[in-house]
């Protein structure tokens, strides 16, 4: 097995052995330390990988899983798939070294915080490096599964437990969307490699699942990476632990969306709906989230919500820089590759400063007791390490120099001018809201940034309001923040490294067509001369400071909006709606009468059985090759209708029993009718002995008094009754009268040659369906085990 593999599986593995570590070694020897080298380890193992990615070479590993349905584990390293998995890998080593002195080993299960971001961490890896898309979407699920366990991790907090549900109902619904969209893609390219897919543009673009895929798809990348209207998910997952909010929510589990719609660029990239529908979620996004940053008062809140505005900058990139996959455009297209470039760049640049961000933000609410905004200040001179460290992330969000988002930001300015002068896609008229949009979203941007930094660190310190007396945090949860800050600005100086073995790589795996042409040079750099950018980066600097500076006169615009409409009250009336309508539904077929539930039963039975078999053709009635019936046969079946019958009238339990078991022996005669005398064996052995236990249970049972009355005819009952018999008939005569295919018996009756048994029905037993047996065995040994555990413990009762 290839080392691929095996460093996709390291996470799944070494979460068995975290509980026993826990066990033994904690408190003594936090937790966190066995567990950091997994991340590590595989991030040094992927940066073998660079040099090999940078020539443009495609690492490529396959492993079959289930051969006769073509699916198989195909791990696939371009530069795209690199990118995120140094990512996974390196902010994960770092949040764990942060999260060993930020959580304590006396007072928190470590045992289930690092199982469970193990299990996420492994799920992640599977998502970037799998090829094939059933496989992907497997651990798709993981993630949204394992991201449920973290957010949940305080599962005593009311909002904890709020916050993870929210956020598996919306990531779900997505996946399963996108499994949906998935299904028609492989039907399209009769695939289910991305890989293959892409050497099947022809034939996908032109199929009429074209564009339902595409919507399917993009549902499943919107819903993870919180893009409008499914970014309400994100806020309450800041319930979470920091170093969960770091990892998940600012590096990894959000950008799996992005990664989405990276990978399936090359597919549906160059459409006219891909290019609209990408960019204006991003741009709404981008909007809605640094809009709704400047209002809040709860740190991690507005960290929340700009992670949402910094994940929509990026997805409007992704799709403004599709169009470089348009044929119409010749030679212009390679001119908007700059914009898929700009996005991988701001990815990379996003995860450093946010991250850095998130775990500064921890270490406040650690230090101080407290994340209210309205309760922090003044702690510069306290924190000065903490406040260094949130300059540069906060003045790498906003866009300044010397810091590396002011080179992705001025990116960005410069993809939505180019977009906005496209000649096409009806961007003659709607062009110039780009750009507008991009500016106003970038304001509010620069002005939540000066909050997130002035309003806790400057102004009026104030002891009496926090929870505890505040101090710098040591420097083991200093280090990791500390890492990621230096990186913003070494990125900033030496971006051209990063672009050169990174970005490069990255950006052919997402627009192949670059890549054959050469046209599209890779080269950032700071300066630019005095352009249409630098001055709507000097004109968001000067709005947005008057702007915080007059903030508590305009912020009360935020009440005109009704409580009512906001995103999160409409999710919450949903949830409290569906549950209304279920409880009224449950209620109403919830009965407790056992002869409606069966009603219901019967009744779907019937609909969904007898309604197929009529409306697909499916009664078909041939009796020609049918064994002619014997007058012995035909004795034995009428004996059997009379002796079923005479059950329903006879008055004594025990004549009702010893009825039962002639029934058995009947049928067990038919068997030996019909050459299966094991059949008949096996009949008679268990119709013996559960007639003779059931004779020797009633007879200890107390004799109940007899309450006869007359049974009243019920209509609903006959039908039902009637429907049941006639569909199971119609059904058995026309399963006998229609052969599709060859009977497997003819198979079977080849027993001493394929098994080396003379019997047939021990062959099909012992081999054919070994396994089947073999659990069916276990399943009654762990019955008796479990009926053996119950005596023992009546003994051992009896004796006290």
């Amino acid at each position: 097995m290839s080392v691929l593999y095996i460093m996709i599986l390291i996470p799944f593995i070494f979460a068995f052995f975290v509980p026993f570590l826990y066990k033994r070694f904690s408190p003594k020897i936090h937790t966190g330390w066995f567990v950091l080298f997994v991340p590590l380890i595989i991030f040094i193992y992927l940066l073998r990988y660079i040099p090999v990615v940078a020539k443009g070479e495609v690492i490529l590993k396959t492993v079959p899983w289930l051969p006769s349905a073509n699916i198989n584990y195909t791990t696939y390293i371009d530069g795209l798939s690199l990118i995120f998995g140094l990512l996974i890998a390196g902010v994960g080593t770092l949040v764990i070294l942060y999260s060993i002195y930020y959580l304590s080993a006396e007072r928190e299960s470590l045992h289930n915080f690092y199982v469970y971001l193990m299990l996420f961490m492994g799920a992640m890896f599977g998502v970037v490096f799998s090829d094939n898309i059933l496989v992907l979407y497997v651990f798709w699920e993981l993630t949204s599964i394992s991201s449920f366990l973290l957010i949940a991790y305080w599962y005593q907090r009311k909002g904890s437990r709020y916050g993870a549900l929210k956020s598996m109902l919306i990531t779900i619904f997505g996946g399963l969307a996108m499994l949906a969209g998935f299904i028609l893609l492989s039907i399209m390219a009769d695939t289910y490699s991305i890989r293959e897919m892409m050497t099947q543009l022809s034939v996908v673009k032109e199929h009429a699942f074209f564009i339902p895929a595409m919507i399917l798809i993009l549902l499943g990348a919107f819903t993870k990476s919180a893009q409008f209207p499914f970014s309400i998910w994100l806020p309450d997952a800041m319930e979470a632990p920091t170093p969960i909010s770091a990892y998940l929510h600012s590096a990894t589990m959000v950008k799996a969306g992005i990664y989405l719609v990276a990978r399936f660029t090359p597919i549906f990239g160059g459409s006219a709906e891909w290019f609209w529908i990408v960019s204006s979620v991003g741009l709404i996004t981008l909007l809605y989230g640094s809009l709704n940053a400047v209002k809040q008062t709860d740190l991690k809140a507005l960290l929340a919500y700009s992670t949402i505005s910094q994940l929509g900058l990026i997805m409007s990139l992704f799709g403004l820089g599709s169009v470089s996959l348009y044929d119409g455009f010749g030679d212009e297209s390679a001119i908007y590759a700059g914009a898929i470039l700009t996005a991988i760049f701001h990815l990379i640049n996003h995860s450093t400063f946010k991250g850095s961000l998130f775990m500064v933000v921890g270490i406040i609410d650690h230090e101080t007791g407290t994340r209210d905004i309205r309760k922090l200040g003044g702690l510069i001179q306290i924190m000065p390490i903490s406040f260094s460290l949130t300059l540069i992330g906060s003045f790498a969000m906003a866009g300044l120099p010397p810091f590396n988002g002011f080179l992705s930001k001025e990116m960005f300015f410069t993809s939505v001018l180019q977009a906005s002068e496209m000649s096409g896609f009806n961007m003659e008229t709607l062009g110039w809201m780009i750009p507008a949009i991009a500016w106003i979203a970038s304001v509010f941007t620069f002005i939540y940034c000066m909050i997130l930094l002035f309003k806790t660190f400057t102004g009026e310190y104030k002891p009496e309001k926090l929870g505890k007396k505040a101090h710098e945090a040591p420097l083991g949860m200093l280090l990791s923040p500390i890492i990621l800050a230096s990186l913003v600005i070494v990125i900033f100086f030496f971006p051209n490294a990063l672009a050169k073995y990174l970005l490069k790589p990255a950006l052919h795996a997402v627009l192949p067509n670059v890549a054959e042409s050469g046209v599209f040079e890779v080269k950032i750099s700071a300066w630019h001369g005095w352009n249409t950018e630098l001055f709507m980066t000097i004109g968001v600097v000067l709005v947005g400071g008057v702007l915080y500076l007059l903030l508590k006169k305009w912020q009360k615009v935020y009440a005109i909006y009704p409580e009512s409409l906001k995103l999160n009250n409409l999710y919450n009336l949903g949830i409290e709606k569906s549950e209304q309508s279920s409880r009224l539904l449950t209620e109403k077929y919830m009965t407790g009468s056992i002869r409606q539930y069966l009603i219901y039963i019967f009744l779907f039975m019937i609909l969904m059985l007898g309604g197929s078999l009529f409306f697909f053709n499916g009664i078909s009635f041939d009796s020609s090759k049918d064994a002619p019936v014997t007058l012995f046969e035909l004795g034995l079946l009428v004996a059997m209708l009379l002796t079923a019958g005479s059950v329903l009238f006879v008055k004594s339990r025990m004549t009702s029993l010893v009825l039962i078991g002639v029934l058995g022996f009947l049928v067990s005669m038919l068997f030996v009718i019909f050459r299966a005398p094991d059949l008949a064996l096996t009949q008679l052995v268990v119709e013996t002995i559960t007639t003779a236990l059931f004779l020797l249970c009633f007879y200890h049972l107390p004799e109940l008094g007899k309450n006869i009355g007359r049974v009243r005819f019920k209509l609903t009952n006959f039908i039902v009754s009637f429907g049941v018999g006639l569909t199971v008939t119609i059904m058995a005569l026309s399963a006998n009268g229609t052969r599709l295919f060859e009977p497997i018996s003819t198979y079977f009756e080849d027993s001493y040659e394929l098994a080396g048994a003379k019997n047939i029905v021990n062959a099909i037993l012992v081999d054919f369906r070994g396994i089947d047996t073999l659990l069916e065995i276990s399943v009654v040994c762990i019955a008796g085990l479990g009926v053996f555990t119950l005596i023992k413990l009546r003994l051992k009762g009896s004796e006290k």
